[in-house]
């Protein structure tokens, strides 16, 4: 059953390194320079917000907000 999925998956693979070559070798024209610029942007934008992501779950880890409630008792002073 391994065996089989890992040819099943090569295959996907393989087929998706063809797609991808045909693409890139077709002949056509340039993309244009807006069309680099807003790339650039959506790929800036893209990191700083998957930074900005990151760095809120790691906050949040280290201040102790990811743990579970915990139940005071009466003796905790809770009334």
């Amino acid at each position: 059953m391994r065996v089989a999925i890992t040819l099943v998956l090569l295959a996907i693979l393989a087929a998706v390194g063809v797609f991808a070559y045909q693409g890139l070798t077709l002949p056509g024209a340039a993309m244009p320079g807006q069309g680099y610029a807003a790339m650039a942007i959506g790929s800036v934008f893209s990191v700083v917000i998957g930074v900005g992501l990151m760095a809120l779950l790691f906050y949040s880890s280290r201040r102790g907000y990811d743990e579970p409630p915990k139940l005071k008792s009466r003796e905790d002073g809770l009334r």
